[in-house]
């Protein structure tokens, strides 16, 4: 099965290439910029996305997911009251905050509120200690999430995003950790649209000013550090026709002030939005066909894919796609379950766009020593 996920993710990097040569990519005033469609998975567009950079308060987004992953399995709760530490209170005074204080217990949603509405450091440490008693053990968590994720040029040195040479990522990684925040933890992603939060009776605003400019977009965070410059990721939904909805992230680092990051992140998005269509192709266990299969316990087999094929394409050209089936025949059994069999070209003007791996949707057995014996005189023959 990873396998097969690396041939799709393959496949991705084909139609990125065949759609930058199509429509020129924006120019956008960031360093290291990415656009992705979460619906289909595929970057659009981007420039540097595997250049390091300095999260900042991006890295909370991995805070938030740690956090919401303990709650998923009940090790804490959002009622649950956190004594404040001295060391959360006292973390780097010059940096945003919540304001929670050590003589006030909290509860871990009006942390999660300080945290991602307020991007309060204080309200990362506590939620960091709530979770696994101790800073360092938590970062070790949210390594192994990141690992375990993809993000193969990221490293966490602490839950807040304050400057450390040990704390870095990329706009691909973070990408990659802002789709699954949306597709693992949807109800707890609401947090993000927030526009303001009170605590302590101070109030403060969202620093994400494209929640009060586009009523699309939903979340999800903002940075900054004198070194990395300022950055953000936006996601919004837009309608996509008899589909329903498709949503794009953009990711962008080294904007030069908070209102350039606005316009440079809205101005991407509205690019992706009004450039591209996401088409569905195939469904999930959909069979594309059922060829002959030999010395089996049945005669044909379902092929298609694993799960919902989406693509996202030029306007216009989802009509000129023309699929193109090649098959590793004969298919012969033993054959398992979401083993590939071929490989679904889809060509424009008889130039492919993109390659997705064909599977096996069901499981075929060898057939006796007599059918063996008949198919293999069979294929002699043949």
């Amino acid at each position: 099965m990873k396998k097969l996920i690396a041939a799709l993710a393959a496949s991705a990097l084909l139609m990125s290439a065949a759609q930058a040569q199509q429509v020129p990519a924006p120019q956008i005033a960031a360093r290291s910029w990415l656009l992705l469609d979460a619906t289909s998975g595929q970057i659009i567009a981007s420039q540097d996305p595997d250049t390091r950079i300095e999260p900042a308060s991006l890295t909370k987004v991995m805070t938030a997911y740690v956090v919401f992953e303990a709650l998923r399995d009940k090790k804490i709760t959002l009622d649950q009251m956190v004594n404040v530490s001295v060391r959360a209170w006292k973390v780097d005074g010059s940096s945003s905050k919540m304001f929670i204080d050590p003589a006030t217990p909290v509860k871990i949603n009006d942390l999660l509120y300080g945290l991602m509405v307020q991007s309060g450091n204080d309200a990362a440490v506590a939620l960091a200690e709530a979770v696994a008693g101790d800073e360092a053990t938590f970062v070790t968590l949210m390594n192994r999430d990141a690992e375990r994720m993809g993000m193969k040029n990221t490293r966490f040195a602490n839950p807040h995003g304050l400057p450390s040479p040990d704390n870095y990522s990329t706009a691909r990684d973070l990408s990659i950790l802002a789709s699954r925040v949306i597709k693992d933890f949807p109800e707890f992603y609401k947090i993000d649209s927030v526009k303001e939060f009170t605590y302590n009776r101070i109030k403060q605003q969202n620093r994400n000013r494209l929640l009060w400019l586009d009523p699309t977009v939903d979340g999800m965070k903002t940075g900054h550090t004198d070194a990395s410059g300022f950055s953000m990721i936006a996601s919004a939904h837009r309608p996509n026709g008899p589909a329903g909805e498709r949503r794009l992230i953009s990711v962008l680092s080294g904007a030069t002030s908070d209102g350039n990051r606005t316009a440079e992140s809205q101005k991407l998005l509205n690019w992706g939005f009004q450039n591209f269509d996401t088409v569905k192709l195939y469904a999930k266990g959909q069979a594309i066909l059922t060829p002959e299969i030999w010395k089996g316990s049945k005669s044909n087999v379902k092929i298609g894919f694993p799960n919902d094929v989406w693509v996202t394409v030029p306007k216009g050209v989802a009509q000129k796609m023309k699929p193109v089936l090649e098959r590793k025949d004969p298919l012969v059994a033993p054959l398992a379950l979401n083993s590939r069999v071929g490989t679904l070209k889809m060509n424009v003007d008889g130039k492919p766009l993109l390659a997705l791996p064909v599977v096996a949707l069901e499981e075929v057995q060898e057939a006796s020593i007599f059918g063996r014996a008949w198919d293999s005189m069979r294929l002699w023959m043949k």
